[in-house]
């Protein structure tokens, strides 16, 4: 058990609302958020809230080491895909709770990843990992195009693309490789709407629809919780997803596994061995009156969960996507926006004085709202009128 006040380090974050809720979930449990970060400006909460924040090299384990050694925290976690796998390693340096290192370092991993659901029978798209853009040719032309193209590393639908040929393939492996990443997955287009499950210590705490913006790129435009459909595909979505997770050795807190419904079923596109991105546990949170956010940081502090609050049966989240590339000048409606009825939260996810561009990822969400109701129509209606009324200025820079 901490005590009151103790610190609680946080590694990185996300920066689509929930980096925001942890640090408030551990102010309302007594604990003094901490914020390691190499940039903490690319989190405009922190400021925001007076989050106290260290400036260090986050990709240098001795240097995470050597900031906790010196704040002493009670316990650490991460928000950010790209740190999980550090802080769990901190976490057990540090002789604080946290879920298996080796176990998260195995899903960081897209091929490793794969090949362990393939071996477990765990269903997932025909793939191969890749090192030159002639490889990617040959790979996307004998699983069978369309093919999907990745990074084996990375979150949010960064440098995912569909290539519908061997050129598109080869042009897109080729862009990869360049950008930095050693290794580039192919795998095999899978058609069907996309579901994402929320599990927490391996049960299933929601089955999420997501809608996807268009093709060739997979940028999650938002969410419904729970997802539309008959009880008997969410079963089999969950069912699939805890296999999924169990394969990897997660045993402990939160995973989010996304997941394409094919004409054979639900197909596991990939598992994140922590909470979900994009506002969902909000969403989760307003629908089902389970705060995973909390969770998470209970588990991580050594504290038992909170028991459910109140649950407006429904919920959705919807995204203001960037139009225009330039520098941010205003954001206005904000207020509003968490004015409008339903609305459990409104937030932007960008400042002004930022540059944004469109990048087909994750990072061309400027801000979000989330919206609740008694059924999906009603929560979707709300979410979709509250965010027409956030209007975020960018003006174009002088090239």
């Amino acid at each position: 058990m901490t005590e009151n006040g103790a610190a609680f380090a946080f590694l990185e974050s996300n920066t689509t609302g929930t980096g925001r809720e942890f640090c408030a979930a551990a102010r309302a449990r007594g604990m003094r958020p901490v914020l390691l970060s190499r940039d903490p400006g690319r989190y405009p909460y922190a400021a925001a809230d007076g989050v106290d924040t260290v400036v260090l090299d986050t990709a240098d384990p001795q240097a995470v080491l050597d900031a906790c050694t010196r704040i002493a925290p009670a316990a650490i976690a991460s928000s950010s895909e790209y740190f999980v796998d550090m802080a769990a390693r901190m976490a057990a340096k540090l002789g604080l709770p946290g879920p298996d290192g080796d176990a998260v370092a195995r899903c960081r991993s897209k091929d490793t990843q794969r090949a362990v659901h393939a071996a477990a029978g765990v269903p997932v798209p025909a793939f191969a990992a890749v090192t030159s853009a002639g490889e990617a040719a040959d790979a996307a032309a004998r699983i069978g195009l369309p093919v999907v193209l990745k990074p084996v590393s990375g979150s949010g639908s960064a440098g995912v693309r569909l290539c519908g040929d061997r050129r598109q393939a080869r042009t897109w492996a080729d862009r990869l490789l360049a950008d930095g990443s050693a290794t580039v997955l192919v795998e095999a287009a899978v058609r069907g709407p996309e579901y994402s499950v929320e599990t927490f210590d391996g049960a299933v705490v929601a089955v999420v629809a997501k809608h996807v913006g268009p093709e060739p790129y997979f940028v999650e435009t938002g969410h419904d919780v729970p997802a539309p459909v008959p009880a008997a595909t969410a079963e089999v979505l969950g069912a699939t997803a805890v296999r999924a997770v169990a394969a990897l050795g997660l045993g402990y807190g939160a995973a989010h596994t996304e997941l394409r419904l094919g004409p054979d079923g639900p197909v596991v596109i990939e598992v994140n061995p922590r909470l979900a991105g994009g506002m969902i546990p909000v969403a989760v949170r307003a629908a089902t009156g389970v705060d995973l956010v909390d969770a998470v940081i209970a588990r991580a502090a050594g504290r038992p969960a909170a028991l459910p609050g109140p649950a407006a049966g429904h919920a959705a989240v919807r995204f203001v996507q960037v139009a225009t590339e330039g520098r941010v000048t205003a954001i206005d409606g904000l207020a509003d926006a968490a004015a409008a009825p339903g609305v459990a939260a409104a937030a932007a996810t960008t400042a002004v004085g930022r540059d944004v561009r469109v990048t087909h990822s994750f990072q061309d969400r400027l801000a979000c709202v989330v919206a609740a109701g008694p059924d999906h129509a009603t929560a979707s209606r709300r979410a979709t009128a509250a965010t027409a009324l956030i209007d975020i200025t960018v003006e174009e820079l002088p090239r």
